[in-house]
C-alpha cells in the first residue's frame, strides 16, 4: 500500500547537446504551496542518511546528481498508512520529484561513488521542526 499523500511527479526533461535541462520546480506546479528554503545534500557511496522526519515542512525532492535511493516509513499515527514503507528511486532515467508530507519519515542512499539530491521546503530550516533518530522499525542508519 502506498503511504497516503506521497506523491512521486515525473518532470520533463529537456535534451540538449550541450547538456540536458532538467526541470525541477515552478510557482506553476500544482505542488509548490510557498518557498522556505533549498538545500543540497551529498551522498557517498553505500552510505545511508537519515532517518529525518519533518513535522511541518513538506520535502519536495529530486536528484540533481547520480542515483538516490530512499526508504520511506508514514509516522503519522492518525494516517490510514500507519507504519507502511514505501520505496523509491530517482536518477536522470528516473527524473522526477518525490513529494513527502510532514510525518512521514526518510531516509536514503545511494549505489553510486556520489549522488546529490536538492530538498525544497516550504519553510525555513528550524532544528525544532525536524526529528532525526538512527533506528526506525528494524531499520538502523549506522
Amino acid at each position: 500500500m502506498k503511504i497516503s499523500g506521497v506523491k512521486k511527479i515525473k518532470l520533463n526533461i529537456f535534451k540538449n547537446n550541450k547538456g540536458d535541462l532538467l526541470k525541477f520546480i515552478s510557482k506553476k506546479n500544482s505542488f509548490y504551496s510557498k518557498f522556505g528554503e533549498i538545500y543540497f545534500n551529498e551522498i557517498n557511496f553505500k552510505k545511508r542518511k537519515g532517518w529525518i522526519l519533518h513535522k511541518k515542512n513538506t520535502s519536495i525532492m529530486t536528484v540533481c546528481f547520480g542515483e538516490v535511493k530512499f526508504k520511506l516509513i508514514d509516522g503519522r499515527k492518525k494516517s490510514k498508512t500507519f507504519n507502511k514503507e514505501n520505496d523509491f528511486t530517482l536518477n536522470k532515467n528516473n527524473h522526477g520529484v518525490l513529494l513527502i508530507p510532514p510525518g512521514v519519515w526518510f531516509s536514503f542512499t545511494t549505489n553510486k561513488k556520489k549522488s546529490v539530491l536538492a530538498n525544497f521546503i516550504n519553510s525555513v530550516h528550524s532544528d525544532d521542526e525536524i526529528i532525526k533518530v538512527n533506528k526506525i522499525n528494524n531499520y538502523e542508519i549506522k
